[in-house]
């Protein structure tokens, strides 16, 4: 017997130690940065060949980032009175967004292009919305994919406190509303990111759209909806055109 106890206590005290199972890696989130650029009239002051040389600093810089994360141009001149152009920056990487920032600023052009506003967000998934498939690897909502549409509608977006009060539940019901509101005009495209603790607002949306109008007539539809009422702030609004940044400069002479 004890033979036979003293085997059982080498098969037990023998047995490899089971390994720990591994956290599934997490898919990486995208710093967004919406930065807008008012051009000093003074700038256009200076001798054609100083401006020109500015100009194709600015672009070198522009197509740069470009290769190392997501980079679009918009134009707001004629649209607003406090801006010219808007830059639109995705990236995995924080010191993209201040390396793009910094060389502007120390380039000739920087002293005469401020930005005259910004909102830092980040991509994350929605408490509202279902998860992706099963065991999917990729979640395309943590990742910027445009569709590239000729107009996009930005503004900072913050919830009342009691809005985080109310039950989840509660609040995903009056969401549903929302997003059957959404629905309704397929031709717009919305981009939520969210700042929580990373700047002023809680969100900023980007609408991607075909339509001024119909942009226009689903904000208006939004109003009469029932979580609107938990809608502390979302202005300044933003109404831009893509164009190319080459165009941009064109246009406002720089």
């Amino acid at each position: 017997m004890s033979g036979q106890m003293e085997t059982v206590e080498q098969t037990v005290t023998t047995q490899p130690e089971q390994e720990p199972a591994r956290a599934k890696a997490k898919q990486p989130r995208q710093l967004v940065r919406f930065v807008f650029y008012k051009l000093d009239p003074q700038w256009l002051r200076l001798p054609a060949e100083q401006r020109r040389a500015g100009r194709e600093e600015l672009l070198a810089i522009y197509n740069e980032y470009a290769q190392c994360s997501l980079m679009r141009s918009y134009a707001l001149y004629g649209l607003r009175s406090d801006c010219d152009f808007m830059l639109w920056q995705a990236t995995y990487d924080i010191e993209h967004l201040q390396g793009l920032s910094s060389k502007i600023r120390r380039s000739a052009i920087g002293p005469y292009l401020p930005e005259v506003r910004s909102f830092l967000s980040m991509t994350k998934r929605s408490v509202y919305v279902g998860k992706g498939p099963r065991g999917a690897a990729h979640d395309p909502r943590l990742v910027i994919t445009l569709e590239d549409k000729p107009y996009l509608f930005v503004y900072p977006f913050v919830k009342t406190r009691p809005w985080y009060a109310l039950p989840l539940q509660e609040r995903k019901r009056m969401m549903d509303e929302h997003i059957r509101m959404g629905v309704a005009y397929p031709n717009i495209k919305i981009h939520t990111t969210y700042s929580f603790g990373l700047d002023d607002q809680e969100f900023v949306v980007a609408f991607e759209s075909d339509s001024v109008a119909d942009f226009l007539d689903l904000v208006q539809e939004m109003r009469e909806s029932e979580a609107s009422q938990y809608t502390l702030r979302d202005t300044p609004m933003f109404t831009c055109i893509a164009r190319s940044l080459p165009e941009i400069l064109d246009d406002i002479g720089a």
